[in-house]
C-alpha cells in the first residue's frame, strides 16, 4: 500500500500541557485508523494538526505524494449549526465546491455526483428539506454525503456516530468500508470501542501522556486500555471477562 501521510517524532500539546511525545506512524491507503482515548487525551488536537489548523510542539508531517488539495473532514455534530438556512442539497453540494464556475453553479456532472451521494447516504428524499427539520441521524447522513463529494485520499471523521441510532451507524460504517476498498485512508475519532473492533484495522490509543499505535487486536488489550486511562481496572475486567474465560478453558 502507498503511504498517504508519514508522521515522525510528533509531540502534541500546549504551552503548559504535553499530551503525548514522539509519535511515529505511517498512514497508508486503505487504512481505517481509530483514534481512541478518554476526554482530554488529545484526539481532536491530533486531527487539528493533521488539518494544519494548529502546529505540533515538535515533529514532522510528510506527504510523500504532496499534501492533498482536499482532506475530507467531518466535524463533531455539536459544532454544526443546523439553523443555517439552507437545504440538504445545498449542504451536500458544498463538498463539490471545485465544480463551481466563477459565474455559475455546479455543472451537469457535479449535479449528478451530488444526487448519487444523496442517494448512497440515504437522504435523497430529503434533498429539498431545510436543515432545521432533520433529525440527528439524517443530518449526519447528509454530512457524510458532503464528504463523499470531496473525493479525498484522506478522510477525518470526528465522533461521527454520536447521537445516531444503530441503523444509521451501520449505514455510515458501510460507506466507510467502501472508502477503504477504494484505497482511501480514514481517520476515525471515537470514544466508544464498539465500531472500532470490527471496522478499524489500526488504532492510535491516546491517554496518560502517551500514544500507542498498531493493529487493533494488539493495541486494544486490557493492560493498555487501563494504562492510557481509557478504562478502570474493574471496567477492563468486566469488558474482557469472556476472552479471559476463553483463554482459561483453552489452557485447561
Amino acid at each position: 500500500m502507498s503511504v498517504i501521510l508519514r508522521i515522525r517524532d510528533l509531540t502534541l500539546g500546549y504551552p503548559n500541557l504535553t499530551l503525548f511525545r514522539r509519535l511515529s506512524i505511517e498512514i497508508e491507503a486503505g487504512t481505517t485508523l481509530a483514534v481512541l482515548g478518554a476526554n482530554g487525551s488529545g484526539k481532536s488536537t491530533f486531527v487539528k494538526v493533521l488539518l494544519g489548523l494548529i502546529p505540533p510542539l515538535s515533529g514532522q508531517l510528510t506527504w510523500p505524494k504532496g499534501r492533498p488539495h482536499e482532506i475530507g473532514y467531518l466535524a463533531q455534530m455539536t459544532e454544526f449549526d443546523r439553523r443555517f438556512p439552507i437545504r440538504v442539497r445545498d449542504l451536500v453540494s458544498m463538498g463539490a465546491w471545485r465544480g463551481f464556475g466563477l459565474w455559475s453553479g455546479l455543472d451537469r456532472a457535479s449535479r449528478a455526483r451530488v444526487a448519487a451521494a444523496l442517494d448512497e447516504a440515504g437522504v435523497l428524499p430529503l434533498a429539498e428539506r431545510p436543515l432545521h427539520m432533520l433529525s440527528g441521524g439524517q443530518l449526519q447522513r447528509a454530512l457524510f454525503a458532503r464528504v463523499m463529494l470531496q473525493d479525498a485520499p484522506l478522510i477525518l471523521l470526528d465522533e461521527p456516530f454520536a447521537a445516531v441510532d444503530q441503523s444509521t451507524e451501520e449505514h455510515l460504517l458501510s460507506i466507510m468500508a467502501r472508502w477503504r476498498r477504494e484505497g482511501r485512508a480514514v481517520g476515525l475519532v471515537v470514544h466508544d470501542l464498539s465500531p472500532v473492533l470490527d471496522h478499524c484495522n489500526q488504532v492510535l490509543l491516546l491517554g496518560g501522556g502517551a500514544a500507542t499505535h498498531g493493529a487493533t487486536e494488539s493495541v486494544l488489550t486490557p493492560e493498555r486500555l487501563v494504562a492510557h486511562g481509557y478504562l478502570s481496572k474493574s471496567q477492563a475486567a468486566w469488558m474482557f471477562r469472556d476472552s479471559a474465560a476463553s483463554a482459561v478453558s483453552r489452557c485447561a
